[in-house]
Formats: C-alpha cells, structure tokens, sequence
C-alpha cells in the first residue's frame, strides 16, 4: 500500500543521496498492486513515454461525494515509481480537485526533473497531461 503524497514528500526532503531517492521511488513503484491483464489494454497506455507506462482512471460514486480511483503500472522499475507517485497524489481526490492539481509542480518539488533524463521529464508530463484530461472529463459529468 502506498503512503500518502504528504508523507512521500516528507520522505524525499529527509532523503538527502539521489541514489536512495532513486531505490525510494524503485520501493514506491513495488507497493502498487499487481497489474492484471486489464490494466494493460492498449486504452489505458500512455503516449509519449519511453517506457510502456498504463493509468486506467475511474470515478468511484459510492460515497457522497465521487472520487477518482487509479491503477498503474510500467515495465520500468523507476518509471513504476513515478506512477505511484502520481496515484499517491491523486487516487481519492473528486474530480474537480485533481484537475486543479499540477503534477509536474510536485515532480519539480521533489527535485526529479534535475536528475531524470529529459525522456523521463517528458514521460512525466504526458502522465500528468492524461490525467489531468480525464480528471476534467469526469469533472463535467458531475455537472
């Protein structure tokens, strides 16, 4: 199970080496549940990543409010950990607040757009870029 994004971002400031951020993200990326063969349908692919990286968003409407629910996966231990953190950061939030939220801002918060490679960065973005289209997607069929 993953932590929650405030304790993610604690984590990272107490993480002072970049080789133990890079095995803290490696470790994120393991606690995500397997990915089941659904998960890897060409529709939940994300374009513009080097490595094969798959978000499957969904709005959970049982509560009072709905909530975003997100699954992921990559075939990339680093790449996975990135994705943790983008569900770390919006798994449980309505829609409308996840389409408010930027996620690059946190990735520079963390410092990883300096010591990920430029393909990665762009990986990043096209995440964030996915989820923040179906965030706001799902936000207009609220109403």
């Amino acid at each position: 199970m993953l932590p929650p994004i405030d304790t993610i971002v604690e984590d990272f400031a107490f993480i002072d080496d970049w080789e133990e951020r890079y095995r803290y993200l490696i470790e994120l990326g393991r606690a995500l549940p397997p990915a089941d063969a659904a998960l890897h349908a060409e529709s939940n692919k994300v374009q513009g990543c080097a490595s094969q990286v798959w978000l499957d968003l969904d709005v959970d409407r049982s509560g009072p409010e709905p909530r975003l629910r997100m699954r992921g996966d990559s075939d990339a231990h680093i790449v996975r950990g990135l994705v943790a953190l983008m569900i770390a950061l919006f798994d449980g939030k309505t829609p409308r607040d996840a389409a408010a939220t930027d996620a690059f801002a946190l990735y520079t918060k963390l410092g990883l757009g300096e010591h990920l490679t430029p393909q990665r960065s762009n990986g990043v973005r096209a995440m964030a870029d996915r989820i923040h289209r179906d965030a706001v997607r799902f936000a207009g069929a609220q109403g």
